[in-house]
């Protein structure tokens, strides 16, 4: 284990070695080409105040060249006319070595810097590669651990003893096996937690479907037996058996959402939405369909756009104005709007004057099938919210919600 663990250092020191030096490679390309750029710029604003100064003013038609290269005292700038006549013939020595000095003393902090840098580059990468660096000891640690036939034996009688329904965990007593005991333990822990809520979730389904079916078996009892004869009784239970059903199957539909959801089976068609034009259709719906409320539409005129699917993030929408009118009193008003949250992120609104909610019920108000205890009165599944919130974070939105109860409900879907 030592050996490979020392294996294991010196290749992760091979690996920052060859960053690092990519990384001053890198640095030296750049500090090249800049001080070789500013000596041009610097050797071209001399040459240009030499012709300004001596001349008048720069000619792009003048010749110009750099002679007696074969010794720097003799390094001479001459500039000519079309005809070969010279202008100007002057020394660029004392230039040369003024702007090789500046380069000189650029080049020193350039070198400075590198040093320096390379000190902090060197522990960034150290620190960017221990979590690989950490896993790679592991692997390689389990790569070489070999069990007697005693330990697999041992995994197998603690795994047969487990029961799915208890919170028992995995106990090997066998320091070599800790590991893969935490390991194991984390799946379990993980398991029985989607255990409980599939379960809870049947349960709660179950029992929301219960009534409706003894309801309407309840009045299919009653045709049988008084039915043909009493037409009021004939009357009552069409209407009753028609109620249930149509609940029943409106429940089913959410169930059915919710299970494709978690299957994964939904897909979301994410185009570019206009939130006002989405939040004044579902107004204008509202409108016509429930005309115990008022409904009034805000928009300030702004042009509120986002990357969303029109049809999923309309029907959240849709389920918090259900919600709103089935919590509010006749005649009180119902606000539905668009915006933009100091951050800028665009948000769907919709506000009442309903019985509002408890403080205490707000962090559940997305769980499946909850229902406060001030809502029991109300018709509902308890699904309609568990929907809304399973849209929104497909969007990777999320909801903001400001509630008081008896005074009424603002929620906002920001996206």
């Amino acid at each position: 284990m030592k050996n490979g663990g020392n294996a294991q250092t010196k290749r992760m020191t091979s690996i920052v070695r060859k960053l690092h030096w990519h990384w001053i490679g890198k640095k030296i390309g750049i500090y090249f080409w800049y001080d070789l750029l500013l000596f041009l710029v610097l050797f071209l604003g001399w040459a240009a105040d030499q012709e300004y100064t001596a001349l008048g003013g720069f000619a792009l038609h003048r010749g110009r060249a750099l002679l007696g290269l074969e010794s720097w005292g003799t390094i001479v700038y001459r500039v000519t006319d079309e005809g070969g006549r010279i202008l100007l013939n002057c020394s660029a020595v004392p230039a040369l070595q003024a702007i090789g000095g500046a380069i000189l003393v650029i080049v020193c902090f350039q070198l400075a810097d590198m040093v320096f840098g390379s000190m902090r580059v060197d522990k960034k990468i150290r620190r960017i590669l221990a979590p690989i660096d950490e896993i790679a000891l592991k692997a390689d640690e389990l790569s070489r651990m070999t069990f007697s036939e005693d330990k697999y034996q041992q995994i197998e009688d603690a795994i047969s003893h487990l029961s799915p329904e208890e919170a028992e965990l995995l106990s090997f007593g066998d320091a070599d096996l800790q590991g893969i005991e935490a390991a194991m333990n984390n799946l379990l822990i993980r398991m029985r937690d989607s255990y409980r809520q599939q379960a809870r979730f049947v349960d709660d389904a179950s029992h929301e479907l219960r009534t409706p079916i003894a309801v309407i078996q309840g009045y299919a009892n009653m045709l049988a037996r008084w039915g043909r004869e009493d037409e009021t009784v004939l009357d009552e239970s069409i209407a009753a058996i028609q109620h249930e059903s149509d609940h029943m199957q409106y429940l089913v539909e959410q169930l059915l959402f919710l299970a494709r959801g978690d299957s994964g089976r939904t897909k979301l068609n994410m185009e570019t939405v206009d939130l006002n034009s989405l939040m004044r259709e579902v107004y204008e719906e509202s409108f016509m369909i429930d005309e115990a409320h008022p409904y009034r539409f805000l928009s300030n005129g702004e042009e509120i756009r986002a990357e969303a699917d029109a049809v999923l993030l309309k029907q959240a929408v849709r389920i918090l104005v259900d919600n709103a009118a089935k919590y509010t009193k006749e005649k009180e008003e119902i606000i539905l709007c668009a915006g933009r949250t100091q951050e800028q992120r665009p948000y769907l609104q919709v506000q009442d004057a309903g019985i509002g909610m408890a403080e205490a019920d707000v962090p559940h108000m997305f769980e499946r099938f909850y229902r406060a205890d001030d809502a029991r009165s109300y018709q509902g599944s308890g699904l309609g919210l568990s929907i809304a919130k399973w849209i929104v974070d497909k969007h990777k939105g999320h909801f903001e919600i400001l509630s008081r109860a008896g005074l009424g409900t603002r929620i906002r879907i920001i996206l």
